[in-house]
């Protein structure tokens, strides 16, 4: 038994290590036999590392005014939840959108230095129209297109492969695209076909030989992986029911200076050194317990803020708020941590041997730290649902921090504790509690 629990823990804080090495200076694995190597980035890396907000980076601003005479406050809503999703399907979900006055909105973007490249990646209005030889507009994407999609692959049996936009049509949609493919495969060669627009350009010009009644189209040409994306995405995410005018662009440099994250994760950084150091005194081996599994829960917030589980859904932007909402979520780690040895301390008083005294001292706790968290995840989901910019930041990473110090104290401290009991921590001072000595 007590070899078993030795090797667990060794097992145990030897993996909390690679993970927080890992999270603070980043891995290099070589794979022996290839020789290829796998690189896990370190959280401040600038390529690869945490995506930093505009606070942070600095970025973009632009400004779109209406191309229309007074535009109604419903039409402008519409305007910025239309932007909002682009941005969002881009993976900017910590740029900001905000109307301003009665026809303007205003988008501001981390990361991007060059405005013109914001544009572009928004779109003016994505406005897809179908048109004949005559010009004519057959089918718009606003009614008649369900979905867009980006794919690769073969567009013709015998084509080559190729990057391509699948639109997916609705019903009204499909019954226009038949009646129009039978009309025009009837004309001369040379005006046969369908010109695809967007936002009054020709992005693409298929023939037309025969009636196509499928529910389904295809929009090719010399795209490359990135334009069709982003052309499915602006197709997706909607249109505006009003053009665009660029009335500002400009590129700003980060508010807080190029050295906040690093000089404000310092500062965390001692703050939390001071935490593990006061557990250490005061709790004596429990406070061991604590540190490493803090070190365990820093870790993987780190590594989640890093963009790590992204596959997973959970990735974003880190602002300075954001910050702020981590070294928040590491003090409700503490407390729940305290709030157990509390109780432990509080069962050894009472007389229990230190294995029944850890058991019930978990079990009597749970309840206090579930409600304590579950308020707060409350609170980070309010404030993520109707805050905006940074606001998300501090929400999102409070969030993460929350869910994750639950499973850390509720798990992980448990286990690293059972390991020392097997071990044979038994006396009551091991725990900082200070037994009465014997009057003679």
């Amino acid at each position: 038994m007590k070899a078993k629990s030795i090797l667990g823990l060794v097992v145990t804080i030897l993996l909390i290590a690679l993970l927080l090495f890992t999270a603070i200076f980043g891995l290099t694995i070589t794979n022996p036999i290839t020789g290829e190597k796998y690189y896990f980035p370190k959280a401040l890396d600038e390529n690869y590392g945490v995506k930093r907000g505009l606070d942070l980076v600095g970025g973009s601003i632009i400004s779109f005014e209406a191309d229309t005479d007074n535009p109604s406050a419903q039409d402008m809503n519409a305007v910025s939840a239309v932007m909002r999703n682009r941005l969002d399907s881009q993976g900017y979900y910590d740029a900001t959108v905000a109307i301003r006055g009665t026809d303007t909105v205003v988008i501001e973007i981390p990361s991007i230095s060059n405005p013109e490249d914001a544009v572009q990646m928004l779109g003016a209005t994505a406005k897809l129209t179908f048109r004949d030889s005559d010009g004519n507009v057959l089918m718009e994407g606003g009614t008649d297109v369900k979905s867009a999609a980006y794919r690769y692959g073969q567009t013709s049996e015998n084509g080559n492969m190729q990057h391509y936009v699948e639109l997916s049509l609705t019903p009204e949609g499909t019954k226009k695209f038949t009646e129009a493919t039978t009309t025009i495969s009837q004309k001369a060669s040379g005006s046969n076909y369908i010109a695809i627009y967007l936002d009054e350009e020709m992005i693409s010009q298929p023939q037309v030989s025969e009636p196509i009644s499928q529910d389904t189209c295809i929009i090719s040409g010399s795209f490359t992986e990135a334009s069709a994306s982003a052309l499915a995405n602006q197709i997706q995410s909607g249109q505006l029911p009003f053009g665009l005018k660029e009335s500002e662009l400009r590129s700003i440099g980060p508010t807080l200076g190029d050295k906040a994250l690093e000089t404000s994760l310092l500062a965390a950084g001692i703050g939390i050194l001071l935490v593990m150091i006061f557990m250490l005194l005061f709790y004596r081996v429990s406070g061991l317990v604590a540190v490493i599994a803090l070190s365990g829960y820093i870790s993987l917030v780190i590594l989640t803020v890093s963009g790590y589980f992204s596959f997973l859904g959970v990735s974003g932007t880190l602002t300075l708020p954001g910050i702020a909402g981590i070294v928040l979520s590491v003090g409700m780690a503490v407390d729940a941590n305290i709030v157990i040895f509390e109780r432990i301390k509080e069962e050894l008083r009472a007389g229990k041997t230190a294995r029944a005294a850890v058991d019930s001292g978990f079990r009597n706790a749970l309840t206090a730290i579930i409600d304590s968290n579950v308020t707060t995840i409350i609170a980070a989901i309010v404030l993520g649902m109707f805050g905006t910019g940074t606001i998300k930041g501090f929400a999102w990473t409070l969030a993460i921090g929350i869910v994750i110090s639950m499973i850390t104290a509720v798990f992980v401290t448990k286990y690293i504790m059972k390991l020392f009991l097997n071990l044979g921590l038994k006396k009551p001072s091991a725990f900082g509690v200070k037994v009465a000595k014997e009057v003679q």
